[in-house]
């Protein structure tokens, strides 16, 4: 037995990750962090481990073949597995093995069996897109990634089907296709989870910047506008996102939204969604702006429907509120509404999400998301959490959601990961037929180019194998003090997009 090592955090365990003859720190990291995510992590290169640490060792010799080892020295067991490889291939062929072998022993030691197996990733369809175009049956493609990343039946599952679903989209791009993304970085309050660039509206700083920000925001728009106008690109959808964009008036929500219609003429015959989040946000006057302003689609957001939960993660809301929203909602017309819940929420256990789920069914929103809990350090609640609790219940949960979504109707078409999410499980969008948000699809399968307007905003220009970011300032104050930056940064942007523009006129011309 080796002694437990602390870390300034929280008493949390460190272990040391040492490599001989190789680097392959961030993906043994991360499969590491699998069956410990609170981890803490020391790195030693072609040098031992402290004496008395814990330690994963990873040894790569190459020769004529190339020996692999990963042995392991922690607290609950020692173990080792060997393994060897022809010599000659590719780096990431040696990284790969590496994993299995540390995904081997880590399950047998803990007994957890992370069902994406060592895909580390965050976007696990993309990989099924990409086998499918290389010609790969469905069958072949559960064989390869089974075997290969050891992925589990009912995940492989899942991402196949989304990648069905997608697929309709996906034929219909077009490489001047875009979609518009405004960021509204404010929120009544911060959950215990969040990590998100917002900021509480409740303090007088941020009461009194807002009506500026909107201003700088309305400016941004309307040069994104002219770069797309000028660049002959389509707008496919818009996206008011946030934080909670529902903090704005009903007046201010009408000033923004109609600078979006009047530099944007084709709202109206797109997709267009606004979250209204929030149901301590909502009121009938913004729902009527809401309305009034071409949307299409919108968010009311319960995250659960237990009122102890929604304590606990710091909401003002009960889950009344937000059924009495919804009606609201529904009695005024709106007829596509996205209900978002979270597995994993500090005091839920299986059976409160399972009521929760089952409460957002009997309503019956176009679009039910189903979030992991994804524990980010610069969230309030990681700095709770001194050991994280066995995150199965939360796979039940995901498990729970795919089968009576379906059963319901329901179908899976968009899927994500995040870092440090809880088991290394996913979010999914589920939609009934004809409701699938086209956004959702392009931006987190980055198949489509994203002009994003707003603090904290990242617009993403596709290329044929590429995709560039510009990255607007992160804070509303940073955003508006340093605004000639985000305007001279629309001139990269342009050249970005004369450049994809470019490519992919060469691939289509059979230009390599």
């Amino acid at each position: 037995m080796k002694n437990i090592q602390e870390s300034s955090h929280s008493g949390r365990r460190t272990f040391a990750l040492v490599f001989l003859g190789n680097s392959f720190k961030y993906e043994m990291e991360n499969v590491t962090k699998l069956f410990f995510p609170l981890g803490h992590f020391t790195f030693f290169y072609d040098e031992q481990p402290p004496e008395g640490s814990e330690y994963i060792l990873f040894s790569l010799q190459k020769g004529e073949e190339v020996r692999l080892r990963v042995r392991i020295s922690l607290e609950e067991a020692d173990s080792e597995k060997d393994s060897t490889l022809p010599g000659g291939l590719k780096e990431n062929e040696y990284e790969s093995e590496l994993a299995r072998l540390l995904y081997a022993q880590l399950l047998s030691i803990t007994g957890i069996r992370p069902q994406w197996g060592i895909l580390t990733g965050v976007r696990p369809v993309k990989l099924v897109q990409n086998r499918i175009r290389l010609g790969q049956s469905d069958e072949q493609i559960c064989a390869d990634m089974g075997e290969r990343d050891l992925v589990s039946g009912e995940k492989l599952s899942l991402a196949l089907t989304i990648a069905h679903v997608q697929e309709r989209f996906l034929k219909q791009l077009s490489p001047k296709d875009y979609s518009l993304y405004l960021s509204i970085p404010y929120c009544p309050s911060r959950c215990s989870y969040c990590s998100f660039v917002s900021q509480s509206i409740t303090g007088k700083k941020a009461q009194e910047l807002l009506p500026k920000y909107l201003m700088g925001l309305m400016k941004e728009l309307r040069e994104t506008a002219r770069l797309a106008e000028e660049k002959g690109l389509n707008l496919k959808s818009v996206y008011l996102g946030g934080g909670t964009p529902s903090v704005l008036s009903a007046s201010q929500l009408r000033q923004l939204t109609g600078a979006v219609r009047s530099y944007f003429p084709g709202i109206g015959s797109i997709e267009y969604t606004i979250e209204a989040g929030r149901p301590d946000t909502i009121t009938p006057e913004k729902l009527e702006a809401i309305r009034e302003s071409g949307a299409t689609r919108i968010s009311i957001n319960p995250q659960t429907f237990s009122d102890e939960v929604l304590r606990r993660v710091g909401r003002k809301h009960t889950a009344q509120d937000v059924i009495d929203c919804y009606r609201m909602a529904r009695s005024m017309g709106f007829d596509d509404i996205n209900m978002d819940l979270i597995a994993g929420l500090p005091g839920d256990d299986y059976e409160g999400f399972c009521r929760s789920l089952d409460t957002a069914r009997s309503l019956r929103p176009e679009n039910i998301t189903v979030h992991s809990l994804t524990i980010k350090r610069s969230s309030a609640l990681y700095s709770e959490l001194d050991e994280m609790e066995d995150y199965r219940p939360v796979q039940r949960m995901m498990d729970y959601t795919s089968e009576m979504l379906m059963k319901d109707g329901y179908d899976p078409y968009y899927l994500y990961r995040q870092k440090n999410t809880v088991g290394n499980l996913e979010n999914v969008g589920y939609a009934l037929p004809g409701h699938w948000g086209e956004y959702n699809i392009y931006i987190m399968e980055e198949v489509q180019t994203i002009l994003a307007c707003g603090a904290g905003a990242v617009s993403k220009v596709v290329s044929p194998g590429r995709l560039d970011r510009v990255y607007n300032y992160k804070y509303p104050y940073e955003y508006l003090n340093q605004f000639s930056d985000i305007l001279e940064r629309k001139k990269e942007l342009g050249r970005l997009i004369d450049a994809s523009l470019s490519e992919w006129e060469g691939e289509n011309n059979g230009i390599r």
